[in-house]
């Protein structure tokens, strides 16, 4: 059974320093499976990169089937 989704609590994403982005699941998709990053790039660029990426992926899995 999946865990029941936790909304977020946008005071302690923003005392974090976070912003709220709000993409469809159509563009989480996107993101999540897309990278243009070099094979030569240095480890600090593709770490800015992955970050996002893991971050959709966590999104379109933590919401279930959408879209």
């Amino acid at each position: 059974m999946a865990e029941p989704v936790v909304p977020t609590d946008p005071q302690a994403e923003a005392a974090a320093g976070r912003g709220a982005l709000w993409l469809g699941p159509d563009d989480l998709r996107r993101l999540a499976d897309h990278c243009r990053c070099p094979e030569d790039a240095p480890a600090e660029v593709t770490e800015r990169c992955l970050r996002p990426r893991f971050r959709a992926r966590a999104a379109l899995h933590r919401g279930g089937p959408i879209g």
